[in-house]
């Protein structure tokens, strides 16, 4: 047991006294509450069929006492009002249900007087077994780390209890966050036995105002009678806990962006900007960020933007002169030397001045080597020489580095000898653990090109190298999200179990990674951040390049596992990431946002807030954002978004636009069209009729699951029309000629 506070002490054994009374008792969806008033705090205890007991303290006046002056109590739970030296509280406290399996108690305070906070103590307490003064021991498996989700995800292990899933909803606190100038990032967490949401110190001496209601908590809980034998349980239990909450998490209203025009917006930049682009010799290029041109071109910024735009003209049936510029550069990556594509054009990498380790012409990023590889491969598959010759030219380097790794990439290392630069991304932390999965799916792509089994060898060996990782495997949101994909893909082609557990595996890590809340306040009031996704471990920002790359990477694994039985939690989750993303996604233009909010410095190029090129970076609402630089190579956002998203329909002058992903469209000559939607029929997204021409909309009739019913669908701007939908349901459209 690790050391504790007197604070914690106290409390425990405050809440351990046998003529203790308590004011509020009720079983409710397996488990017994309790309500305690401490005198200067006001506690909900939830104990386990077993005995086994935890505390959350819904109220605190520290050296005070509460005064009770309400009480009301429904068949769902209860309000109650306490006053107090500091001010008036409200609690409001709905139990579970075996409908809805989470408990959630909000707590507001109008302060008497301006409060400032400079401590406040963390509000669970592990009470263990009833009448025992031992607090219970436990295992923390996953908490906040910066501007994530406000969750906690642990278990009781002695004495045996079960599982808790805590998630605090950190929209609501935007009033203290506003007022105090203070982050709601790294607020819940602790270690062990000192553990959940603690208000962020007020160290400007910004106070609450007096008289004003300020949200201090809003916590949601889940709990299990199991605690998990082994990893797969533990993902299924976090995934299953993650999703269960998220259906009564209030989620903030979406607006429908209109794609098309932002397309072209960032289409026109793209290609006519001089900032985007560099010449080696004879060649074009994109640069990596606006106006960085002491960087040498790399073969993974080239096809970061020529596949979304691939995508974009297969399913616009244009011509794009970019297209070839970019592929006519793609050659000379190439190094006959070593028999692989290069990360850095090697006729200029030797002009890099080293100033990051990784800067260097022979030194390799493990991603970046299998990054490229699935994009040439991608683009073999649907028929390109150039890629395929590329692509099977350097199979052999990337499976030869693979065998010298034993499939456990360093992060950084030699390309001519295998020599390791970097071993970890932090002592004892590993190297890049999702790159087996990335390499799995590279094998896999192999296979299809070529119909060679070894292919498939290869990408099992690797992908069960991401067993044991647990909430470590994640490095990188695309790549993860990426291996997820393959591991789906391994488990339809060899029906082994293992692959889809290690698949759900793969989804937690993202979905640990995620921003369950809106940062209203500070800058933040400027741009959504709701389900926003952050590109590493510890990034402190949210970046365009790895959110389109993960958006693209589950509307591939949804695809896949369209037929499959897959956990209803995973499918959920996925969906509702993309139906957010495609709102937020707009908001990573600066052309989007408020100058005053923009970096004035920048690390790499330029800034320039009237291009339609996306910064790379949006932080927290007290930064500024745009720090890194105007990602070049995240320009494929909108040509990813367009194809996935817009349904074609000529003939009536029309597309069907949808906010899930869809599938089992086709463009057809004659009426009606009919798709289905994924996600989950628990909650609803949003289908709009899309006006393409100068004429307005023919009469439409929406109808879904073969209802015999058309929906009510409301007139919007642009002359588009609108419905609200559920998920997971058969679509039919039609019209009047």
């Amino acid at each position: 047991m690790n050391a504790i506070s007197p604070w914690l002490l106290n409390v425990n054994a405050a809440l351990n006294r046998k003529d203790l009374e308590t004011i509020y008792k009720k079983d409710s969806a397996g488990f017994y509450f309790e309500l305690v008033n401490l005198d200067d705090s006001l506690w909900l205890t939830v104990s386990w069929p077993g005995g086994s007991r935890i505390a959350f303290r819904l109220a605190y006046s520290p050296g005070d006492k509460l005064n009770i002056t309400h009480r009301s109590e429904s068949n769902s739970g209860i309000r109650l009002r306490a006053g107090s030296l500091i001010g008036n509280y409200t609690i409001d406290i709905q139990l579970p249900t075996t409908a809805q399996p989470v408990l959630r108690y909000t707590t507001t305070l109008i302060p008497s007087a301006p409060l400032l906070f400079p401590y406040w103590p963390r509000d669970i307490v592990p009470l263990g077994a009833a009448g025992s003064n031992l607090l219970a021991e436990g295992k923390v498996q996953v908490s906040q780390v910066g501007n994530r989700s406000g969750q906690l995800y642990f278990s009781l292990t002695r004495p045996k209890a079960g599982s808790v899933f805590y998630l605090q909803n950190l929209t609501a606190l935007a009033d203290y966050n506003q007022a105090t100038e203070t982050s709601a990032g790294n607020t819940v967490g602790g270690e062990w036995p000192e553990i959940g949401f603690a208000l962020p110190p007020t160290l400007k001496q910004k106070p609450l105002e007096a008289g004003k209601n300020y949200v201090l908590s809003d916590a949601f809980v889940a709990f299990s009678d199991t605690v998990p034998a082994d990893e797969p349980a533990m993902v299924k239990q976090y995934l299953d806990f993650l999703a269960n909450i998220y259906l009564a998490l209030p989620k903030p209203a979406t607006s429908y962006k209109h794609w098309p025009e932002i397309l072209q917006s960032g289409l026109t930049d793209l290609t006519e900007s001089p900032g985007c682009w560099s010449q080696v010799y004879g060649n074009h290029y994109f640069n990596a960020y606006v106006c960085d041109y002491a960087t040498p071109p790399e073969i993974m910024v080239q096809l970061a933007v020529l596949l979304p735009l691939l995508d974009y003209v297969e399913w616009s049936n244009a011509q794009l002169e970019v297209m070839k510029k970019i592929k006519e550069g793609l050659p000379a990556f190439f190094e006959e030397k070593y028999g692989t594509i290069m990360r850095w054009h090697p006729k200029v990498a030797d002009k890099m001045k080293g100033e990051e380790e990784h800067k260097k012409p022979l030194v390799m990023d493990a991603w970046y080597l299998q990054h490229p590889l699935l994009n040439l491969s991608r683009l073999a598959l649907k028929g390109d020489q150039l890629a395929k010759k590329l692509f099977l030219d350097s199979l052999e380097f990337a499976i030869k580095v693979a065998h010298h790794f034993k499939y456990e990439w360093p992060v950084f290392y030699k390309l001519d000898t295998l020599e390791v630069i970097k071993a970890e991304t932090a002592p004892g932390k590993g190297g890049e653990k999702d790159v087996p999965g990335l390499y799995a799916h590279i094998m896999l792509q192999a296979l299809e090109l070529t119909g060679e089994k070894r292919y498939l060898a290869e990408a099992e060996k690797a992908a069960q190298k991401l067993q044991g990782l647990g909430f470590d495997l994640f490095y990188q949101a695309n790549n993860t999200a990426f291996s997820a994909g393959a591991l789906i893909r391994l488990y339809k082609i060899t029906q082994k179990e293992i692959y889809r557990e290690l698949s759900y595996l793969c989804l937690a890590n993202i979905f640990k990674n995620v921003q369950l809340w809106d940062c209203n306040y500070g800058y933040g009031n400027n741009f959504p951040t709701f389900f926003a996704l952050f590109p590493l471990k510890d990034a402190p920002y949210t970046a365009v390049y790895e959110e389109q790359e993960v958006f693209c990477a589950f509307h591939d694994c949804l695809l896949h596992a369209r037929d499959l039985e897959i956990e209803p939690s995973a499918r959920l989750l996925m969906a509702e990431y993309i139906r957010f993303l495609v709102e937020r996604a707009v908001y990573y233009y600066p052309t989007m946002l408020p100058e005053k909010m923009l970096s004035e410095e920048v690390k790499t190029g330029e800034v320039d807030p009237k291009l339609w090129i996306a910064l790379e970076d949006l932080h927290d609402g007290w930064e500024k954002s745009g720090q890194v630089g105007q990602e070049v190579y995240g320009a494929g956002n909108a040509f990813g978004i367009l194809p996935r998203h817009y349904m074609q329909v000529v003939k009536a002058g029309l597309m069907v636009y949808s906010d899930y992903p869809t599938y089992g469209f086709s463009p057809k000559k004659h009426r009606p069209v009919t798709f289905r939607l994924a996600g989950d029929g628990r909650l609803n997204c949003r289908l709009m009729i899309v006006k393409t021409g100068r004429s307005k909309l023919p009469d439409v009739v929406v109808t879904v699951n073969d209802s015999k019913e058309p929906l009510n669908g409301k007139k919007v701007a642009g002359g588009h029309l609108e419905f609200e939908v559920p998920g997971d349901s058969s679509i039919k459209v039609d019209w009047k000629k």
